[in-house]
């Protein structure tokens, strides 16, 4: 008898007392005190934009110093260079259109549709002197 009730209520014993000691509410989880999550959003998104707006500050104002602004177009430089050297020759945009069609072994309807793509695999240079 000891060993069909070991058989039997052991098991939901233990399983009850495992899903007791489980159990949390939701102030165990989640604080209740502090500001409600709208408020965290927008301070969040505030301090950002006042980084973003404190970047763009700086930014212009180390490119209005006078040494620098001063000498704009006259200095050369490696992007420059290359650039006057070796000009990219323009690849023209293709667009092909594909008429309505069956595809596959079931033969799904596909309808029509435009794609576009370059005239050239990659990107073309001019040798210097070529325009």
């Amino acid at each position: 008898m000891l060993k069909t009730w070991t058989l039997t209520a052991a098991p939901a014993l233990i399983s009850a007392l495992l899903l007791a000691a489980c159990t949390t509410t939701k102030d165990d989880v989640l604080p209740q005190d502090g500001p409600p999550m709208k408020q965290l959003y927008e301070d969040h998104f505030q301090r950002i934009g006042e980084q973003r707006l404190h970047e763009i500050r700086e930014r212009l104002q180390r490119g209005s110093s006078t040494s620098e602004a001063g000498l704009h177009g006259y200095v050369r430089d490696a992007h420059n260079e290359i650039r006057a050297l070796f000009p990219r020759v323009p690849t023209p945009t293709l667009v092909m259109f594909v008429f309505p069609h069956l595809a596959g072994s079931e033969e799904v309807p596909v309808p029509g549709y435009a794609t576009s793509f370059p005239m050239y695999n990659h990107t073309q240079y001019a040798l210097p002197g070529e325009n």
